[in-house]
This record gives C-alpha cells, sequence and structure tokens, in this order.
C-alpha cells in the first residue's frame, strides 16, 4: 500500500493543476492517471483553446477567469514555456443573440473593455470573415489561445519540481473511507491518504456515482484546415472567433504553424456512454457541418483539411462546471461536468480544489458552482 498526504484521480488540464496546487503548498501528493498525460484521451488536447474575460455563460465566472489570467501568466514564466497567444477574438451573432448579449452583460457588470462592431465594421477590420448584414459582433482585445498540450505539460512539470509524485498506466477502479483516510483501489495498487481530489473528466461520473450528479459525455470533433490566405494567419493578425448561427455554435482559431486553421462545433455532438470506447476515426457527417460553415463565414479558407481529432465534452444538466466537496465525504473535492469550456479556468480550480481538501473552504467566488444548486436537480 502507498500512502500519501493527499491523492488527485485524474490528471488532464484540472488535475495537473490541483496536482501542482497541492505541491506547492508542501503536501506530498501523488497524481493517478490511467494515460500518460498529456494525452489525447479525453478533454485537455487539440493544440488549443480559447481563453476569455466577457464570459458570456454568466457573468459569475469573470472573477475566476481574471485570477486564470494571471495563474497562467506566473506558470509561463516559472516554466520558461509560452502557453499564452493574446490574438483577440471575435465573437458574431445575430441581433438578440445570446453569445453576443452574454459577453455585453459580463463586460458590463465587471467593467471589461469591448469593442461592439457592425457586420460591416467587422469584415473590414477582419477580411477573412463574413457577416450577414443583419450581424453584430463584439471584439475582446484581452482574450487569446491556450496551447493546451504545453499547458497540461507545463502544470505537471510544476507539480514534480515541488515534490509531487505521477502515477501512470493505471484505472482507478474505486475509492472509499476508511475512518480519517480514503483508500483508493486502481488495477495495479492500493493507495491511502487522508484527502482526495477527484478531476477525471469523462470518467468523473464513474467516481461520483453515489453524488447524486448526473453527467453526459459527448463526442466532438475537432477539424484542421490548410489557410489558403495570409487574412487567416495569427501574424495578419486574425483573432480567435465563436460565431452564434442559427444552425449552432461555431468557434475557431487562427493559422499559428502548419496545422492551419482550427474549427470546430461547440453546440450538438453525440452522447457516448463508455468514455474509452469512443470512435476516433473521421466521419463524414462531422466535418459536413464544420464545412457549411466555413464556406459562408470563412469565404478564403483553403477547403483542404490538415488534421482531425475527437475530443470529449462532459456535460453537467445546466452545461455549468460542478465544483464541491463530495457531499459524503467531505476530505473528497472534486470537479466535473465542465460542459466544454472549462480548461481556460484550470489553474483556478486547480487552486479552489486544494483550498478545498486542505482547509475544508475557499475563498475563491465558487459557491454558484455548487453541487446544491437546483438547476443540478431538474
Amino acid at each position: 500500500m502507498i500512502t500519501a498526504e493527499a491523492l488527485v484521480l485524474g490528471s488532464g488540464g484540472i488535475g495537473s493543476a490541483a496536482l501542482a496546487a497541492l505541491a506547492r503548498r508542501g503536501c506530498r501528493v501523488i497524481g493517478i492517471d490511467r494515460f500518460s498525460p498529456p494525452h489525447d484521451r479525453g478533454s485537455s488536447h487539440g493544440q488549443t483553446r480559447i481563453i476569455r474575460q466577457a464570459y458570456f455563460e454568466h457573468p459569475d465566472y469573470v472573477p475566476l477567469v481574471l485570477r486564470a489570467f494571471d495563474l497562467w501568466h506566473d506558470l509561463e514564466a516559472r516554466s520558461g514555456v509560452r502557453l499564452y497567444h493574446e490574438c483577440g477574438l471575435l465573437q458574431v451573432g445575430r441581433p438578440g443573440s445570446p453569445v453576443v448579449a452574454g459577453v455585453r452583460a459580463s463586460a458590463e457588470r465587471h467593467r471589461l473593455p469591448l469593442e461592439s462592431l457592425s457586420a460591416a465594421e467587422a469584415m473590414r477590420r477582419f477580411p477573412g470573415f463574413y457577416l450577414p448584414p443583419d450581424g453584430e459582433a463584439v471584439f475582446e482585445r484581452r482574450a487569446g489561445v491556450l496551447l493546451v498540450e504545453a499547458c497540461v505539460r507545463a502544470c505537471l512539470d510544476d507539480a514534480v519540481a515541488h515534490g509531487a509524485s505521477l502515477r501512470v498506466g493505471e484505472m482507478v477502479i474505486r475509492w472509499k473511507s476508511t475512518g480519517d483516510q480514503i483508500e483508493v483501489q486502481t488495477d495495479c495498487e492500493t493507495y491511502l491518504a487522508p484527502r482526495v481530489v477527484i478531476a477525471a473528466g469523462p470518467w468523473a461520473a464513474d467516481l461520483l456515482d453515489d453524488s447524486g450528479l448526473h453527467l453526459t459525455v459527448r463526442r466532438k470533433a475537432q477539424f484542421w484546415f490548410e489557410p489558403g490566405d495570409p487574412v487567416y494567419r495569427a501574424e495578419a493578425p486574425c483573432p480567435a472567433f465563436l460565431f452564434d448561427t442559427p444552425t449552432g455554435i461555431f468557434y475557431g482559431m487562427p493559422a499559428f504553424d502548419e496545422r492551419g486553421v482550427k474549427l470546430a462545433e461547440h453546440t450538438g455532438g453525440e452522447v457516448v456512454p463508455n468514455a474509452t470506447l469512443v470512435d476516433r476515426s473521421l466521419r463524414p457527417e462531422d466535418e459536413q457541418r464544420v464545412r457549411r460553415f466555413a464556406a459562408e463565414h470563412l469565404p478564403h479558407l483553403s477547403d483542404r483539411r490538415t488534421d482531425h481529432a475527437v475530443c470529449l465534452y462532459t456535460m453537467s444538466p445546466d452545461e455549468h462546471f460542478v465544483l464541491d466537496r463530495h457531499p459524503r465525504q467531505p476530505k473528497v473535492a472534486f470537479v466535473a461536468g465542465l460542459s466544454g469550456h472549462g480548461f481556460k479556468f484550470a489553474p483556478v480550480l486547480g487552486e479552489a480544489l486544494a483550498d478545498l481538501v486542505l482547509a475544508g473552504r475557499t475563498a475563491l467566488p465558487v459557491d454558484f458552482l455548487g453541487l446544491a444548486r437546483p438547476s443540478l436537480r431538474a
């Protein structure tokens, strides 16, 4: 049996950040993962993730994402590795669009700088995009792109540098309370610690089946295309972008390298019963919707696909994160149901999880993400 002061189950985006947060506080902590991170089996992969401040999902996220910005910059400084490209973010919708209205609401409440653009103004400024005549846009200058695998690797290196251990290739089978300790059984070993963090991404439901939380996992396809025109290169400059269209929400990132422009649909996705057995092949129906979006809104983009990947969204019932202590085991803290928009928050969620298992509470404003909220029981 292996003992520690804390265990972290899962070492993707959030798990790696929690591992680092605990290690930096002097905790003797072990991270456990069935794969070797950064890996492409879960949600923390695919080259890039958008990070933004004027959060359309809800203004309550803004203080957390502002803290996350600071923590990402701190990690860049400690690691000496570039993790963030500030290319700005263009968000587009028709009048009354939930995305544009939500961005404006968050910016107004938190006094964030934001530019409003008509369709014509947006197209003059960013000639790679087409907006419908009745479209409107908001441009957030202090936004951009995180390099996702580099971020996970930097968090893990930071954790190890501060004394953490990482065990990979081990699948967690079960955990249980044994008095004042938590026993974690993997397919290779038994671990014992007084504190446990669960950050298992699409496998979280397996480890939280007695919490009362209902989660679903969706298969999501991502694609990269040759730019075809220099207007889509980051140095053009081309911003990251998100379009709220009548057929769905689509997003993308400019070309940073030979892989090209990244495109994906944020809405939709096939519900999958087993996160380990997901079909990762290229399906024509995955690509058709993205190609239709590109043909309508990125008129100069090449149609030559350079790469594709499949990742997973773990959805909560209300599509907001769930971060809390386990209702029956207060020494177990967890985060789950990040619903496709959680990676950017990794370091601040890691801080919150470390607070919860070490002190039983956190000063970070995360109460709105708690397990007891009524919308999770709907």
